[in-house]
């Protein structure tokens, strides 16, 4: 498994997430890379790849990956999920991914990556041809690694009020108006 992680494609699908959610969701992205280092640091777990914003790598070998229509629940809720598309297949015959709560499918082409908030949105994509291949990488993030650490790094307590802040993840998000600011120079 380490030989898969080292791919070019894996390394250019990486550039593309790590620098996505620096720019589209920057606080978000320090929070993570923040939490995971601070696991590393005190309990002897290593990510993948250093400082990296999600804490795990799935590979899906395929043949013909497909999956039933879904939401990760066990994700970070407001953290973000990378979904990379390998192999060869026909993107505008099949391997669609299917957005169902935002009613659209896309055409998903082989090399291609995404990011979506995969606990709160429900999606899948769609079969390939029996000749074809379709492999996918997903990375995400697991919402007890945070409460881990929202707890003292401990089996959750009841002694501590951290509900606040499982309830408001709203200052991870950016604004329309950060983003061009960011993107402008202009903060």
């Amino acid at each position: 498994m380490v030989g898969a992680l080292t791919l070019p494609e894996l390394w250019v699908a990486d550039d593309f997430l790590i620098g996505n959610l620096d720019l589209f969701a920057p606080r978000l992205s320090k929070f993570t890379k923040a939490i995971l280092n601070l696991l590393e640091t005190d309990n002897p777990i290593k990510r993948h790849y250093p400082n990296h914003p999600l804490a795990s790598t799935t590979f899906n070998f395929g043949p013909r990956t497909c999956t039933f229509p879904h939401k990760d629940l066990k994700n970070l809720s407001w953290g973000w999920c990378s979904v990379t598309s390998l192999g060869s297949y026909d993107p505008t015959r099949g391997g669609h991914l299917v957005l169902w709560d935002l009613k659209v499918a896309v055409e998903f082409p082989p090399y291609s990556t995404i990011l979506l908030p995969s606990a709160i949105l429900m999606h899948s994509n769609t079969a390939i041809g029996d000749d074809e291949t379709r492999l996918t990488v997903t990375q995400y993030s697991s919402a007890g690694l945070f409460s881990w650490n929202a707890y003292g790094n401990s089996p959750k307590k009841k002694s501590r009020n951290l509900e606040h802040w499982w309830a408001s993840p709203q200052h991870m998000f950016s604004k329309m108006e950060e983003l061009v600011g960011w993107v402008c120079g202009a903060l």
